[in-house]
């Protein structure tokens, strides 16, 4: 093609995108009854038809979610205001099959579930999670969206997001979708702190706590001085903070009865719900240190499975053992090295990290990367029939923060080295160029930090794509810290729970426990075990209580209404605690405090 050719053909596509507007406006005219208005208006449209989607899953969250559920009064208008034809062509797609270049959509949205996923209106505050709340329309991800906020001025609200601001306080603007999709919204009474944070660069940061709840003044900003010495713990990891968007990072906290309990994390901010009254506690602390790594570790530090996130669908990931559960570990280490979790605290914490990983179905069985993959189904999925995840799957959060305690011992142990200075290597090459990885760039990269490429293959086949057992115990004894059985010599019949209808019902059975290997099922009732009958969980723990480990006992259930009897051989209950050495009545060394100082000590100088 000639150049002329060229550079019209450029001008007039040029022409045609710069006419191609998004622009929502949100009204709440049924707040009493948790309804808002929202109208999508789009113009320069080229497409015929327009197909118009609800999101079916959220950033963040990677099981399929049914938002669309929650629209409806779904009308379709041209520029003229006149209504045109728009036809529901699956439970989340919309159609308007002729136009003249301009659509507005108009619909209802129902939102009464304040969480880190999903909408809520009330007369006392607007909650909003975007993929929750707003239609889109394929193939326009790249333009620039404008959304306008019709908030009743009687309130007197004020609004917290991470979208781009504008001369007016309730209209804001995003670059493209997938960067509107990860930018939750509060509009309500909220008490506001801020602070800012400087990285060695010299650019400077503004963080705001923006926050729900029964407080005043001065309770607010206590608890932001306790955020923000999380924040410096972890700035402290990486050296530095990502460069935010618009030079801010906002925390958007709920923490009051009228919310559900979840934390969720965003580019530049993150959504916080706590169902319980606000009190500045340190212990209201734990959600901010975990949901705040996750700027880094996720949102930059990013797995290519997810990336670009997909809206329409669940999104899978073999990584998330690493953008969880590392951040898991990692929300526990930094209240540990702020002070806000006590070193008892903290050795509960790794006793459970390994417990997940050595004494779980799901870690004896299966590596991180196939419980990864689950997230599909476990991440808030719904489901009503029953599976058998009980046995085949370990959250990927605490097993990948028993992983992260497994390399982080490693490093310190065999190479001078830390897993901090790992994850700094990762955000280096991942993160802050925001390029994506896979598995084999995360074991590269800890081949270079490591300069052992053959100990980076290794753990990686052993922990990472395999699902070996690691000797905690042994890599614990530097840090002055031991495992015991949790409960040493006492007989056990295994991690059961069980429910009081028809008797003593098994609600399941754990792979590899006593009742598992005797057949005993979910629903089976238990009659009887070495002759006495059983009534309750209490007459089940008295009988077992009266025995040993290796005792050999008859059990009578009834299995479908038919009575059947086995025989369970006791155990003793695997589980481990982790015990300091001051506890065990060992020394505790220079050396010893030196390590702990080291890998659990105040990072902040």
């Amino acid at each position: 093609m000639k150049p002329l050719k060229l550079l019209f053909l450029f001008c007039f596509v040029s022409i045609i995108a710069s006419a191609q507007k998004i622009k929502y406006e949100v009204s709440f005219p049924n707040l009493a009854h948790h309804e808002a208005n929202i109208a999508l208006m789009i113009s320069g449209l080229q497409q015929k038809p327009a197909i118009f989607h609800i999101s079916r899953s959220s950033p963040g969250r990677y099981a399929t979610h049914e938002f669309g559920k929650n629209v409806y009064d779904v009308m379709a208008f041209d520029q003229a205001g006149k209504a045109i034809t728009i036809n529901r062509i699956d439970g989340d797609v919309y159609e308007v099959p002729s136009h003249s270049g301009y659509i507005k959509v108009n619909y209802t949205l129902f939102g009464n579930y304040a969480d880190g996923t999903y909408v809520g209106f009330d007369e006392t505050n607007v909650h909003i999670n975007m993929p929750g709340a707003f239609m889109w329309m394929k193939g326009l991800d790249n333009l620039p969206i404008e959304i306008h906020f019709d908030v009743p001025k009687e309130k007197h609200w004020t609004i917290a997001t991470q979208l781009k601001p504008t001369t007016d306080p309730y209209t804001f603007t995003a670059r493209g979708l997938q960067y509107f999709m990860d930018c939750p919204t509060k509009i309500g009474d909220l008490s506001w702190s801020k602070w800012d944070i400087t990285n060695p660069d010299g650019k400077t940061y503004q963080f705001n706590l923006a926050l729900e709840a029964t407080t005043t003044d001065s309770l607010t900003n206590a608890f932001a001085k306790k955020v923000k010495h999380i924040v410096q713990q972890a700035q402290a990891v990486f050296g530095e903070t990502p460069a935010y968007d618009y030079g801010t990072y906002t925390f958007l906290a709920s923490i009051n009865p009228y919310v559900k309990g979840d934390g969720m994390e965003h580019r530049n901010s993150t959504m916080i719900a706590s169902p319980r009254m606000f009190t500045g506690a340190d212990n209201q602390l734990g959600v901010f240190a975990h949901e705040f790594f996750h700027c880094w570790n996720v949102k930059r530090i990013r797995p290519k499975s997810l990336e670009p996130f997909n809206f329409e669908k669940s999104d899978m990931s073999s990584e998330l053992w690493c953008a969880e559960g590392f951040t898991q570990y990692y929300g526990s280490l930094l209240m540990t090295r702020s002070g806000f979790e006590s070193f008892t605290n903290w050795c509960n914490t790794v006793g459970g990290l390994i417990n997940t990983k050595e004494n779980t179905p799901g870690g004896m069985r299966y590596s991180p990367a196939e419980n990864s993959r689950h997230a599909v189904f476990v991440d808030a999925a719904v489901s009503i029939d029953k599976t058998n995840y009980t046995n085949m799957f370990t959250s990927y959060y605490p097993y990948g923060g028993a992983i992260a305690l497994a390399l982080d011992l490693t490093l310190r142990n065999n190479y001078q080295l830390t897993l901090d200075q790992y994850m700094q290597a990762l955000w280096k090459k991942h993160g802050k160029p925001e390029i994506p990885y896979t598995i084999p760039d995360l074991q590269n990269v800890l081949a270079q930090v490591t300069k052992d490429e053959s100990f980076a293959k290794t753990f990686f086949a052993k922990y990472i794509y395999g699902h070996e057992s690691f000797d905690y115990n042994s890599a614990l004894a530097k840090a002055g810290l031991q495992l015991a059985k949790a409960q040493a010599g006492l007989p056990w019949i295994g991690r059961t729970l069980f429910t009081d209808q028809n008797g003593l019902t098994v609600a399941t059975t754990v792979w590899g426990t006593p009742l598992y290997d005797a057949g005993i099922d979910a629903d089976d009732v238990l009659v009887s075990l070495d002759g006495t009958k059983l009534a309750t969980q209490a007459d089940l723990t008295k009988v077992v209580s009266a025995h040993k480990p290796g005792d050999a006992l008859t059990i009578e259930f009834k299995h479908h209404g038919q009575p059947k009897t086995a025989t369970v051989k006791l155990g003793e209950n695997p589980s481990f605690k982790v015990v300091s050495f001051e506890e065990a009545g060992k020394e505790v060394t220079p050396s010893i405090k030196a390590y702990r100082e080291s890998w659990i000590g105040d990072k902040v100088k």
